[in-house]
């Protein structure tokens, strides 16, 4: 019976590492064009800066990990970020009971006690950029936070599109993140550039970012049932004349803020 017992544990482990084996995501994967899905029996972890392009859709099922790498293996990349270009959507629906959940590669989710909520800067953040109008000279704009700047066409977002639609977010967590790759030059939580009302975002929670929790850049995305705690800057900013709404919002700032 011992014997029989040691066999089911060492295929249950098995089991276990096969199901939920790790899929190393880099730029280049999610190319114009592509639907790429991430599966809830995968966990995901972002090495650099990975844009989903122009025409592409990127589809996260609920219960999905998505982790960010602090040190990118390519040696250039200063940290880990999710961009979705102008022209891309996210398809992120996840569930109450199943939410999907960005955070730190050194975040063991099986503990609470591993990073406290002052453990932020371990990875960059979730950036979606969109064609909405912008308050900007010439009606668009660059984004914050990475270093190729206006150097890579991906980083530009504003247009005339009100109704602009970059996707879904709904039950999404993002964890740990805001890394700082220059004064004045932070990654938030959740940055919302040029973001149209098309898209729905909805039961949004940010958690220990080290600079914003989330930021808009001009658009007229709506967000309702937000939650932002302990962030090292503004819980909600915005710029660039965003004309959206926060609906169902709360803040909890820690004692260090």
């Amino acid at each position: 019976f011992l014997m029989k017992k040691q066999i089911l544990s060492i295929f249950f482990s098995c089991f276990s590492l096969l199901l939920f084996g790790q899929v190393v995501v880099q730029d280049a994967t999610i190319d114009a064009g592509d639907t790429y899905t991430m599966t809830s029996d995968q966990e995901y972890i972002l090495d650099g800066y990975v844009y989903v392009e122009e025409g592409a859709t990127l589809i996260i099922e609920p219960g999905t990990v998505i982790k960010g790498s602090a040190v990118p293996s390519n040696g250039i990349d200063l940290t880990s970020v999710l961009i979705i270009a102008k022209g891309a959507k996210i398809i992120a629906e996840g569930t109450l009971e199943q939410p999907i959940i960005f955070t730190s590669e050194l975040d063991d989710l099986s503990t609470t006690e591993d990073l406290p909520a002052t453990e932020n800067n371990t990875w960059g953040g979730l950036v979606i950029l969109g064609n909405g109008i912008v308050g900007e000279d010439g009606g668009t704009d660059v984004v914050e936070g990475l270093p190729s700047g206006a150097d890579d066409a991906r980083n530009v977002y504003g247009g005339d599109n009100v109704a602009d639609n970059s996707g879904i977010l709904k039950y999404v967590s993002i964890r740990h993140g805001g890394s700082d790759i220059g004064a004045d030059n932070e990654i938030n939580g959740l940055t919302l550039g040029g973001v149209g009302n098309g898209t729905l975002i909805d039961y949004i929670e940010i958690f220990a970012n080290q600079d914003d929790g989330i930021e808009f850049f001009g658009g007229s995305v709506n967000v309702t049932h937000a939650v932002v705690s302990f962030v090292g800057d503004d819980s909600y900013d915005m710029d660039e004349s965003w004309s959206g709404y926060i609906q169902f919002a709360l803040s909890v700032q820690g004692e260090e803020n």
